[in-house]
Order: C-alpha cells, then structure tokens, then sequence
C-alpha cells in the first residue's frame, strides 16, 4: 500500500494486485495527504478545525499533523522524531496497518474470486516469506517487508498449470471485469473508513472541540529546562515574551516553538495559568546541537472535548456521512497542496515505521483517535492509489484504459511488464529507505546515537 499510504494493484503484467505506502506530510499548513489528530481533536460540524497535537519539544519541532486542515497535524513529525512509547500502543497502530493492508488486498482477492478469475496468492508484506499456508489453490503469505501487500493471479507464471488461454485468467477477462478487480481494493477501504466512522459513531461518540485561549502543556519531561524551571503538566501558557497567545488556531501552538527555538539560553517569560491562578515563569531554553532552544515540554491547543452522540440510527448515518465527507475532502485537499509544494513536501513522505510511530502515540491518548487514525490511513490508501502511476492500482487502470482507447489491443507484454516493474521496484527502494530514516529518526534511536 505505499502510503503517502497507498495501496496498489499491480495486476495484469505482474499477475498480481499490491499495495504499499508512504505517508507524506507537510509541514505546518493545511492538510497534506493524511491527517491524524492526535490528541484532541475535533470533527463534525468542525471538521477543518484545528485539532491538536503538537510535539514539542521545540527541539523537536512542531509536528503532528498531517492533513486536515485544522486538525491535527501529523505533518511535521518526520524531521524531528518518533516516539514509539508503550509495546501495546505500538502493536494496536500496526494492527491497524495491518488490518488496513488485508482489506484492501481482501478487495481485490473477492472481486477476483467471486468472478470466478484464478487467483494464486494473497500476500502481506513484500519479499521473502515468513510463514504461509495453502487453502483452495491459494497460497496465503506473510512476508518480509512491511511495504504494503498484493494478490497474485497465474496469467503470467511460468509454473502454473492453467492454459494461456483460459477465459478465467485475468488478462484473458473482459475490459469491465479486469476494472472491478482492480478497483476493487480502493472500493474496500472507502466502505471500511466509512465502516470505522459508523462504529466510532454508535460506540463512543463523536468529538467536538471548543477552543480557548493560550496553549496546554500536556506533558513535561523531567530533568528538562521547563521541569527545573517550575512548568507543570496541565499549565496552560496564556504569553510568551508579553505576546498574548489567541484562542487556539493552526499557528498558535507553532508561534510558541519558534521564539523558544529562537532564544537558546535566553530567559523566555511564561504568563502560565495554573488552576484558577495566573503568574509568571521565566524559563532558559537549553540549547540544541543545531544551535536551537528547546524547553522539553509537548504543547497542544487549548482545548475541551466533548462528545456528539446520536438519538437514533438515522442520526448516526447523519453525522457518520458529515464525518466521512470532511476527512475525504481533507485527505483530497492534502494530497493537491503536496502536489502544488511538491519541492518544499518531498521530503516530509515518511513509510511504514513513522505511520506506525504515529499511530501509536495516537493510541496511547484517546480511542477516539485511533479511530480517525484508522479512517484517514483508509481514505488515504484509496485516493493516493487512484493515482495513475506505475505499482499503483490507478496506474493499472490507466493501462487498460489504453487498451480500450486502442480499440481492445493491449500494450506489447514486455512493455507492460516493464512499467509496472520499474514502479514496483521503485516503490520499495523508496521504502526501504523511508524505514531506515524514520528508524533513525526514532527516540530511542536517536538516544543511543
């Protein structure tokens, strides 16, 4: 599935539906392609508010970000770095990974079978294989490299059985049916993202944010410039600097990080409310290896969540289709600015271990998180792989649209193969080398570096 995480079908030439993925991100803008709000967080009727959840150390930069426009921005956390946290977080944000991969490739493998076309594996991962089994002609794999997964069909294997010209091979079926199965990945996250805004809906509501002014201090690490300095976890920073801070928006939270980045060493005063008392902090930023202040502290947006529950089921679809709508639009609208920035957002694509660094400390603050999370990482799936490029299942699409425009005469099989091999191949160079930067990037990493 590459995310930006998208998720391909490779089909005809290389007998096989994949997916991979890489997530990009922007940096502190609108939403790029994905936006996963990690903290807290808002939608419905606000859905382009700003969410929250930014990292902060202002060493470590502002981040999170990522795609919905005011929501959360899981857009910067790439550069700065990852904290993976608890075991059990880090395992429920690669279950839905997972789960994400299996459904789409389950897409793609019932259109195929349920047509009654030759399927011959059903893959997770890419690479060597790990474990596998066999069930009704199929073989079924987990494999090495968490880059996505395919469906491979014997139209081209030299070991299979079946005869050339069989009619229920898939390079040997009708235009539309060949569209079904290769679509048919896209369709499954579509309806499985809808499927995990109805259940957040029914089981634990919908969150809905009223923001005010100042930014929260959800954490504070010990031993840190703010720890020695006297800023406690639920201090909520109304000033810096004799700079009044507004009710929450997209730049409040950044506005903070940049004169703490900018003053290393320097005494930067704090108007702090502490309960029902507002008092002044001096703090010194410590100074990084780049030259930049950091205090050691994790800002968010100041923020109430409460939640929107339905009266009845015909409320719930209501609000679940709103839901649905605004991370769609959010998802698309990322995607168009990463193109429009391509320069400045390139280098913000992140793979399968930043996606999984997020989801996990996404899990580790709210269930309502974790379902946005689930929901984007499908919506984002299914729209980067509509697009037309080689490994992708658009650009499968876009071949046999070709063919059709041809008249129904396909491209030379050589040609064809090797399309969609370069693609293929680039796509896990590409993440592999987005798992070695994003591992490096890892906290723990980064400490014993």
């Amino acid at each position: 599935m590459l995310i930006n995480f998208s998720s391909s079908c490779t089909c005809p030439p290389f007998s096989s539906s994949s997916s991979s993925y890489i997530l990009g991100r922007l940096s502190n803008s609108k939403p790029p392609y994905l936006e996963f709000p990690l903290r807290s967080r808002t939608h419905l009727f606000k859905s382009l508010s700003p969410s929250v959840s930014y990292s902060s150390s202002p060493s470590s930069k502002t981040k999170f970000l990522y795609s919905a426009a005011t929501r959360v921005d899981i857009r910067s956390w790439a550069l700065p770095g990852f904290d993976l946290g608890s075991v059990e977080s880090v395992l429920e944000a690669a279950g839905v990974l997972t789960a994400i991969i299996v459904v789409h490739e389950s897409g793609h493998f019932l259109a195929a079978s349920l047509q009654g076309i030759h399927v011959s594996k059903f893959a997770v991962g890419f690479g060597p294989i790990l474990a596998k089994f066999n069930a009704n002609n199929v073989e079924y794999s987990i494999r090495a490299f968490p880059l996505g997964g395919f469906v491979g069909f014997p139209d081209n294997d030299p070991n299979s059985d079946i005869p050339d010209d069989d009619e229920n091979l898939l390079k040997n079926r009708p235009i539309l049916d060949r569209v079904i199965v290769i679509s048919a990945g896209v369709v499954a996250n579509i309806i499985f993202a809808y499927g995990i805004i109805f259940t957040q809906v029914l089981s634990v509501g919908l969150p809905v944010q009223e923001a005010f002014s100042g930014v929260l201090v959800p954490e504070v690490r010990a031993f840190s410039a703010a720890s020695r300095d006297g800023l406690l976890p639920g201090d909520v920073i109304l000033a810096i600097n004799g700079i009044e801070l507004p009710k929450t928006g997209p730049g409040v939270v950044s506005q903070v990080v940049e004169i703490i980045k900018h003053n290393p060493k320097r005494n930067v005063l704090l108007k702090v409310e502490r309960g029902k008392e507002d008092f002044e902090i001096g703090v010194t930023p410590d100074e990084n290896l780049d030259g930049t202040g950091k205090i050691g502290v994790q800002l968010s947006p100041n923020v109430k969540i409460t939640k929107m529950r339905p009266n009845d089921i015909f409320e719930a679809f209501n609000y679940a289709g709103k839901e649905f709508w605004g991370l769609s639009y959010n998802v698309v609208d990322s995607l168009r600015q990463t193109f429009m920035n391509f320069s400045q957002s390139a280098g913000k694509v992140s793979g399968p271990v930043a996606i999984i660094a997020v989801g996990a400390e996404v899990a580790r603050s709210t269930v309502d998180g974790l379902y946005e999370f689930a929901a984007l990482l499908n919506l984002n799936l299914a729209v980067i792989n509509l697009l037309p490029l080689p490994a992708l299942d658009g650009g499968s699409l876009a071949l046999i649209l070709l063919e059709a425009a041809r008249g129904g005469r396909k491209l030379p099989l050589e040609l064809e193969q090797l399309i969609m091999s370069s693609g293929i191949m680039f796509v896990i160079l590409l993440g592999l080398f987005l798992i070695v930067r994003d591992t490096l990037n890892l906290e723990f990493i980064k400490d014993l570096l």
